[in-house]
């Protein structure tokens, strides 16, 4: 079976357990970049259909990923979403935005 995506780091091991043989390779910086938007999409839409905290955990660990690809810690990102968060609010009011004038 055919994937092309970006797995968790642990997986081919997992397959060999399971008596499978992983054909990988180790992706370029473009390509890395490219596969870790991919699979945030992946991971925004099965969280988006399954709505469980399974999903919600796969959606930081990319993020965390692509942090850290940018080189931006993770308490500095922290603090960015926290000076947002001051600037513009956050999401826990449930404001719904219907249209302006």
């Amino acid at each position: 079976m055919k994937y092309n995506k970006l797995i968790r780091d642990r997986i081919p091991e997992i397959i060999k357990k399971n008596g499978s043989i992983p054909i990988t390779h180790i992706g370029s910086n473009e390509e890395y970049l490219q596969k870790l938007k991919e699979k945030l999409e992946e991971e925004v839409k099965e969280f988006l259909k399954e709505d469980n905290e399974e999903e919600l955990v796969d959606i930081l660990e990319v993020i965390y990923a692509i942090s850290t690809y940018k080189k931006i810690d993770k308490k500095q990102l922290e603090l960015l979403r926290k000076k947002k968060a001051k600037e513009k609010g956050e999401f826990k009011d449930r404001i719904i935005l219907d249209e302006t004038k």
